[in-house]
């Protein structure tokens, strides 16, 4: 929209205060404020639900492949014949055994529920979501016949145990005696601590190789599931429906869409309620642009006769007060961006000091199941957001443009 240099002198002097104006100028101000705030929240609160679902996604796909091929009552025989299977699927890049039981943990009397996780040396050692995320010990020493584990750090703190400490497991499902069945308990020793940031991990997982998997749940050579990579993990049920086809009445393929389908779709409707309803809050800032506009238009009313009767066209007027309402909702809008980016950078700050002052936990991980405040912003999104505002601030601005270009300068100035 391009401007005459009388509309832009004019459109300047209504931006700024004139004598008996100042309740005009509050108005407007505050409009301008709500817009920031209404900006800043939108993007704080999607760019953070965007970063717990990346988050989500990445912790526990990183852990648990995007798909499985389980074994009928958590057996699968004849695994090395469907991991090649798996291999030979397109569009797979990956194929590998594990063994998941949920058992108990010991260590000086406490007792601890934990899950059990048999996993490949080479898969041990390679996975990104172990291997970046130790808090002690290493690794390295998890091999099979060391006697060795890594442990989450939540269960390590429940249990009081650090690296180097011995903890014992116990497998209620043991050898039968002619007195009944003895529960199987071993003693391993601590070499590493994870902490991978997801709650539910941290606080259960208990990692060994396979080897000391299989002879801890007397399983033999029988694995639970063989864990699958793909190209794509979007595309995961398409490019595994071959292999369904091939396993079916062996076992059953499940991907990371079914196994955490409650907690992916939860957070898709957050989102769609989140957003809608703090752009509520930007509509009430646009309705506070709409009065300011109005109450503008009606003091200035001799003002844009007078400009009438020298010449000023009805589209001229239009632009005018087009371009004032404008001016309030983009300086808003890019304020907020600015704001919210500033949110963005000092989250975990803010929300440890709002903690320590209110004395409450407002980041529970067991709740949250993340042990940080994630954010991922969508560049896409915030443009969105910015166009969204700046687009209903166009539209209040229309009544009140179109309610002063129409002004009569007979009428006003007749008894002038």
């Amino acid at each position: 929209m391009i401007l005459a240099r009388y509309e832009r002198m004019i459109a300047r002097r209504y931006l700024l205060p004139g004598r008996g104006e100042g309740f005009i100028f509050l108005v407007a101000s505050i409009s301008l404020v709500a817009v920031m705030l209404g900006v800043a929240a939108l993007i704080v609160v999607m760019s953070v639900m965007n970063g717990f679902r990346a988050e989500l996604f990445d912790k526990i796909v990183g852990l648990n492949g995007h798909a499985v091929v389980q074994g009928y009552g958590g057996r699968l025989d004849n695994w090395q014949a469907i991991a090649e299977q798996a291999r030979k699927t397109p569009g797979v890049t990956s194929a590998t055994p594990l063994i998941e039981q949920p058992l108990l943990a010991i260590f000086n009397g406490r007792v601890e529920a934990a899950l059990i996780r048999g996993m490949t040396e080479s898969d041990i050692r390679e996975n990104s979501a172990l291997g970046s995320k130790l808090v002690a010990g290493s690794l390295d020493s998890v091999r099979a016949g060391s006697g060795k584990v890594a442990i989450g750090s939540r269960l390590a703190e429940n249990l009081g145990v650090n690296v180097g400490q011995t903890i014992s497991i116990i497998n209620p499902a043991g050898r039968s005696t002619p007195f009944g069945t003895v529960p199987r308990q071993l003693p391993y020793e601590v070499g590493a601590i994870f902490e991978i940031g997801v709650y539910d991990y941290d606080k259960a997982f208990i990692i060994m190789p396979m080897e000391d998997a299989q002879l801890l749940l007397l399983m033999g050579d029988q694995v639970g599931m063989v864990e699958v990579q793909t190209v794509d993990p979007d595309r995961v049920g398409e490019i595994l429906a071959p292999l369904a086809k091939q396993v079916e009445g062996k076992a059953l393929v499940i991907d990371w869409r079914q196994m955490n389908s409650s907690l992916f779709e939860a957070l898709q409707v957050d989102r769609v309620v989140s957003f809608v309803i703090l752009s509520l809050i930007i509509l009430v800032a646009v309705f506070n642009i709409l009065s300011s506009l109005i109450m503008l238009a009606r003091a200035k009313t001799r003002d844009i006769a007078i400009l009438r009767t020298m010449g000023a066209t009805w589209r001229g007027l239009l632009r005018i007060f087009v371009t004032v309402g404008l001016a309030i909702g983009a300086t808003g809008t890019l304020a907020g961006a600015a704001l919210g980016f500033i949110i963005l950078h000092f989250r975990q700050g803010i929300l440890d000091g709002v903690q320590f002052l209110t004395g409450q936990q407002l980041w529970d991980p067991s709740i949250r199941f993340l042990t940080t405040l994630p954010s991922k912003p969508d560049p896409v999104e915030i443009v969105g957001i910015c166009f969204m505002s700046i687009g209903f601030s166009f539209l209040a601005t229309l009544y009140p443009a179109l309610k002063a270009a129409n002004t009569d300068p007979v009428q006003v100035l007749r008894y002038e």
